[in-house]
């Protein structure tokens, strides 16, 4: 249902507000480069430091800008399983396609409150939901016998982004849920490793700034392609890497600045690169072609 290649989109600022316009060219960006989907208002759209009514704005917007044309899988994941619900419920009804449910972090609940979390949410709505496992940021995992519990209790949790950074878990994710269940990665460095073993995509970080080569390596390597895939990998791993040479998504804003495509604003605690940060990720950019020298 969401297998392929989704941005984790920006949410551009300007003045301290949304940028309407910004984003929404953003997501026609999307939209010719060809991908499968979008995803708003997730980690890489700072949606912690959105207010209830602007994350649900963004979901809207980006609704209005794909038109159809693209799925519109929302981040609505929170740390309080009511706000959570409440996330889910505004962006059903604004047009969202599915929910993206990040682990609550901070609170660090057990893997029997997960399940909770996580079932409590999916009865409340008749979206799609994709879970997303990101021990990283939240200090916990949805271990494998919690997702097979949730996919067994909640016909509408359909799969995983997976961003542990081990290929081993999508074996067992797959071994324990079959080919019905979507794995997707959450680290482009990692999309090919993982497709290798089972997964069916990315939530990528990378499209923001070229979604159609991001989309043509997926595409590769679904043909059968593996070297053409491996070879567009390779040229842009540098790329994949430098975008989180600070915390994501302030390397990739600051990516898009200097394409013209955006502002370089962030809303505290989150700021600018630091200047021999901005420095690399330039250099970057121009070695992999995107930058002209």
């Amino acid at each position: 249902m969401f297998t392929g290649i989704y941005t984790a989109v920006v949410t551009p600022f300007r003045k301290g507000r949304i940028d309407e316009q910004a984003f929404q060219k953003l997501i026609q960006d999307q939209v010719r480069g060809g991908v499968d989907g979008v995803v708003p208002v997730g980690t890489t759209g700072e949606s912690p430091s959105l207010r209830f009514e602007e994350h649900i704005r963004v979901i809207e917007l980006a609704v209005q800008a794909a038109k159809g044309r693209v799925k519109i899988l929302a981040g609505t994941g929170a740390n309080a399983t009511t706000e959570a619900i409440n996330l889910t419920k505004a962006a059903e009804a604004v047009g969202a396609d599915g929910s993206l449910q990040v682990s609550p972090y901070y609170n660090k609940p057990s893997q029997e409150g997960l399940f909770q979390h996580f079932r409590k949410i999916a009865r409340a709505t008749k979206l799609p939901i994709i879970l997303y496992s990101i021990p990283g940021r939240c200090n916990i995992a949805i271990e494998v016998p919690t997702v097979l519990r949730l996919a067994k209790a909640c016909s509408n949790i359909v799969g995983i982004k997976e961003a542990g950074g081990d290929a081993d878990r999508v074996s067992q994710l797959r071994a324990a849920l079959g080919q019905r269940f979507t794995i997707l990665s959450g680290d482009d460095a990692l999309t090919l490793p993982f497709m290798a073993v089972g997964a069916e995509g990315v939530i990528s970080v990378a499209s923001n700034i070229i979604p159609r080569e991001i989309s043509k390596m997926v595409n590769a390597f679904v043909a059968g392609k593996a070297d053409a895939a491996l070879k567009l990998h390779q040229k842009y791993y540098p790329l994949f890497k430098d975008l989180f040479i600070e915390t994501n998504p302030v390397p990739t804003k600051a990516a898009l600045a200097m394409l013209g495509k955006c502002t370089e604003e962030y809303r505290l605690p989150l700021c600018k690169m630091s200047a021999a940060n901005r420095a690399q990720l330039a250099k970057t950019l121009k070695a992999c072609g995107v930058l002209k020298k």
